[in-house]
């Protein structure tokens, strides 16, 4: 295991203990840190730790700014039959290495690919199901395209396979690539996560560097793939990424001084290597782009790149019911242009064409250019779940067909509709899925945008009929909704109280004869009926004022919730006693003789009148049903990213040096 390190800090703490604590015995692995000129201590720390264990080396480097020299280095010292490349914000499994090399020998792979979660950016598709001989486009591996990979040493060092000096982001995808290329077995890890990366800093990369490693990758296509439909589409892939996809960004809009030789560099690139046969291959606005590259306008790819917005996804949930355990969800998927309205496409007869930004000059464009006919009728949506606390993905099988719907004279918009089944007993490929909050989320890839979004709430009642899974144990599984209205999974809520908070955003109030009567829905009533439960409210104000009231389960609504839990509170206007409600905003909690969790909504009593409200409105800081609530949780659930830093906080509580 090779681990390249710069000045982590306090950061690395999890990715060395993640090294040092694996299953497999010390003795059939070696680690080998290469320290790239550290300045903060790091080099010291990592020799204490070499002269502690057998199996560690570390390695001390003059400062590259780049960790490609020193992979180099350490695949020139390691020793193994396998290499694993790891990056200082990377946290492994403690069974990776055991599962990764098991499967390597298994399936003789040159390359095995573990799976990799992340916390930032799309997820990962390629890990929908493991494979003994993977292929390079059927499979989706130029998603990734990361060298956190085990590879053959042997295999590397007979293709003198090695990351380019002093190497970046494209030195080192084609690295990878080239491992791809040359390979005889490639083979696929999915059922079991191993790698958990950290997401890198931005490195500022020199165009014609970039286009020196991508001319040598090229290179390497033609030799081993040759004249074919498959070169065609791996050109495709990095004529998107490495080429167009930079030109619509703000950095190349807001740099003036090096925009014209970026572009010149563009330029004589596509010439030389990227005919108009690549194009189809290309989504409709890069289609675009790559004319207007090709005929030298500068100022129409800045009209773009300044026109150019994210676009956005809605998904209409019309229907949530429960098949026995299978939890099933018709959905409504559209994409939305930048300004938050439908994608509409101009029709020619029975052809759609993409309408560019009206900034544009389009007379000169070919037709074909803006035809997304035939990307249409392959329009698909992804439906998956997320895990809110490790990040892990899972994707889930979804019937569905694309709908053209006519918006006016010569115009349509795009719909897929579509059914997703829902088994909580095998949608982790194949394993049930682990306790915790599951997110559902939706990626739509229509003629001319992708997007992704959280499945919203639909319309309606809201159904929190908890259901109980009977494989391989059983388990309670209660569907909720955020404060957002956004649709996740609870599975195995570790309390009733706890299943309670979970859907209490549905809550009903009605105030009748001096009290108020607050209606929670129960989304799983055990047979006996559940312990002994207190509604308790418990003033915003300076006084700090407590009610507390029985709370009685009674039967609910069949098919819709299982029960609901009445509580019967006094209320008082003017001078309440103290068991009387009053004036003033109110927090909720559910009260056990075990535990006290909180609820979330809160109250807000003004003119006699009682409005509902969202706890977190009210109390930003309010514990999470589905978790603790210490100060990382709440930095994790604000701050972008940063998921995996309160992995590493955790992680850093214990010593990576045993004693």
């Amino acid at each position: 295991m090779i681990v390249n390190v710069h000045n982590p800090g306090v950061t690395a703490d999890a990715c060395i203990r993640s090294t040092l604590e694996q299953t497999m015995p010390a003795d059939d692995y070696e680690v080998i840190f290469v320290d790239d000129g550290s300045t903060d201590g790091i080099g010291e720390r990592l020799d204490t730790i070499a002269a502690a264990r057998g199996n560690v080396r570390t390695l001390h480097l003059p400062q590259t700014g780049s960790p490609a020299r020193g992979r180099n280095v350490g695949l020139a010292a390691a020793t193994g039959d396998y290499v694993y490349f790891l990056d200082q914000g990377d946290r492994l499994e403690k069974d990776a290495l055991a599962r990764m090399y098991d499967r390597a020998v298994e399936t003789d792979a040159d390359v095995l690919i573990g799976r990799m979660i992340r916390d930032y950016g799309p997820p990962m598709t390629a890990f929908e199901r493991s494979t003994a001989r993977a292929d390079v486009l059927r499979d989706r591996l130029l998603t990734l395209l990361h060298p956190q990979q085990l590879y053959r040493r042997a295999f590397l060092e007979e293709h003198e396979l090695g990351f380019g000096v002093p190497g970046g982001r494209m030195a080192e995808q084609a690295f990878v690539m080239r491992a791809y290329l040359q390979a005889k077995v490639i083979a696929v890890l999915a059922e079991h996560v191993c790698c958990h990366l950290g997401e890198r800093p931005a490195v500022e990369e020199e165009p014609r560097a970039i286009v020196k490693d991508l001319l040598g990758l090229l290179d390497d296509i033609d030799v081993f793939v040759g004249s074919t439909r498959q070169r065609e589409r791996m050109y495709a892939y990095w004529f998107r990424y490495a080429v167009l996809r930079p030109l619509l960004t703000s950095k190349f809009a807001d740099s003036s001084v090096d925009r014209g030789m970026h572009f010149r560099v563009a330029q004589e690139l596509v010439e030389r290597r990227f005919p108009e046969s690549i194009d189809r291959y290309l989504p409709v606005q890069l289609r675009v782009v790559a004319a207007f590259v090709r005929m030298g306008r500068l100022d129409q790819i800045m009209l773009m790149s300044n026109s150019s917005r994210r676009a956005g996804l809605r998904a209409d949930l019309t229907e949530v019911r429960w098949d026995a355990h299978v939890l099933v969800l018709n959905l409504t998927v559209e994409v939305l242009s930048g300004d938050g309205l439908p994608d509409r496409y101009r029709t020619d007869g029975d052809r759609l064409h993409w309408i560019p930004p009206r900034s544009l000059e389009t007379r000169s464009l070919a037709p074909d250019v803006t035809d997304i006919t035939a990307a249409v009728d392959r329009a698909r949506v992804e439906l998956y779940v997320q895990h809110s606390e490790t990040g892990v993905v899972h994707f889930l099988p979804l019937t569905q067909h694309v709908e053209r719907v006519q918006d006016g004279r010569r115009r349509a918009r795009v719909q897929i509709k579509g059914e997703a089944r829902v088994d909580v007993t095998s949608a982790a490929l194949g394993r049930p899925l682990k306790p915790g909050h599951w997110e559902v989320h939706v990626r739509m890839f229509s003629g001319a945008n992708q997007a992704r979004s959280r499945v919203g709430r639909p319309e309606g009642p809201l159904n929190c009929l908890g259901v109980l899974a009977q494989r391989p144990r059983t388990r309670l599984v209660v569907p909720c909704w955020s404060d957002n209205g956004e649709l996740g999974l609870a599975i195995e809520p570790r309390s009733f109280s706890e299943s309670i908070a979970l859907v209490s955003p549905g809550v009903m109030v009605k105030q009748l004869d001096k009290h108020l009567y607050v209606v929670l829905p129960v989304p799983y009533v055990p047979p006996s009926g559940g312990p002994t439960l207190e509604l308790v409210l418990r003033s915003t104000g300076r006084r700090g004022r407590e009610v507390c009231a029985p709370a009685l389960v009674e039967a609910g609504v069949p098919g819709r919730i299982a029960g609901q839990l009445v509580a019967k509170v006094p209320v008082k206007r003017l001078m309440p006693g103290v068991e009387q409600l009053g004036p003033g905003g109110w927090l909720s909690s559910l009260r056990s003789p075990d535990e006290e969790i909180g609820l979330r909504f809160a109250l807000d009593m003004r003119r006699g009148k009682v409005r509902v409200r969202p706890a977190a409105a009210v109390d930003p800081e309010r514990r999470s049903p589905m978790g603790r609530d210490t100060v990382l949780h709440r930095i994790g659930r604000r701050l972008p990213g940063a998921r995996h830093m309160v992995r590493w906080a955790r992680a850093g509580r214990h010593r990576y040096l045993r004693d």
